[in-house]
């Protein structure tokens, strides 16, 4: 395997950004269902946060004429980390540059990944502040647990479909300093499936062979999951679902 001996220079997987012909529908689904809070709006552009996400935002919902990917944000431990981070990631020639920044944030170093999904890492952000009646004794978490809908707790992990496994394997790997917690090999030595994590989760990343197609630079989404914190919550949501959309 790969030279796996860098710094925990991630800390995370701090937020993603989808893509929706339907901004209302789709902002509707995710607090009316699923609980989550609504940080800004800005522009074309809604930011939503689960109850235990201590960031501003952990999702960017972006109108757009086609569903799809918009990027993936992990956040360094340091302002040193980034910047070695970002060295590496100029080398690979995955590298797009900076940017100033976006609501909830500071500075981010954008990169793609070898299927061209966008991606950027960054350390500045904004911590949720929570508002007089949300404010709670526990520790471990920046506010109250929602009443709406069956409130999702935080952010979990991103699978993307990839045309190589082995490839953004690789770049997560050698350039930010992922570990491998498990992956899937067939016979012929190809990967149809890898889990990554920069800290003590399972993982926070995941590249899945997109079997559909073998042409690069699609950027497609497989899922991205909340945690909740218990199984019954799934069933619970599950019926909630139910009395408002149709199977």
């Amino acid at each position: 395997m790969e030279n796996e001996l860098k710094p925990f220079d991630v800390a995370e997987l701090a937020h993603i950004e989808i893509y929706t012909p339907d901004p209302e529908g789709t902002v509707w689904f995710f607090k009316e269902l699923l609980g989550m809070l609504e940080s800004a709006r800005e522009g074309q552009s809604v930011y939503l946060r689960g109850y235990e996400d201590w960031y501003h935002h952990s999702l960017k919902i972006t109108e757009k004429a086609e569903p799809g990917f918009g990027h993936l944000a992990l956040r360094a431990r340091s302002r040193n980390a980034l910047e070695r981070r970002v060295k590496d990631l100029e080398k690979s020639g995955y590298g797009k540059g900076w940017i100033d920044g976006d609501t909830g944030h500071g500075p981010a170093y954008q990169f793609v990944t070898p299927d061209n999904h966008l991606c950027e890492i960054l350390w500045e952000v904004d911590y949720y502040q929570a508002k007089e009646h949300e404010k709670t004794h526990l520790k471990n978490r920046p506010q109250k647990r929602p009443t709406k809908g069956v409130p999702v707790r935080r952010l979990d992990h991103v699978n993307l479909m990839s045309s190589d496994v082995i490839a953004n394997r690789k770049l997560f790997m050698n350039e930010l300093g992922f570990k491998l917690s498990e992956y899937v090999v067939k016979n012929d030595g190809s990967e149809i499936g890898a889990w990554l994590s920069c800290s003590s989760s399972v993982n926070e990343v995941v590249f899945s062979i997109d079997e559909g197609t073998s042409e690069k630079g699609l950027a497609r989404l497989h899922h991205f999951a909340y945690e909740y914190g218990a199984t019954q919550n799934l069933y619970d949501v599950a019926v909630l679902k139910s009395k408002f959309i149709n199977f």
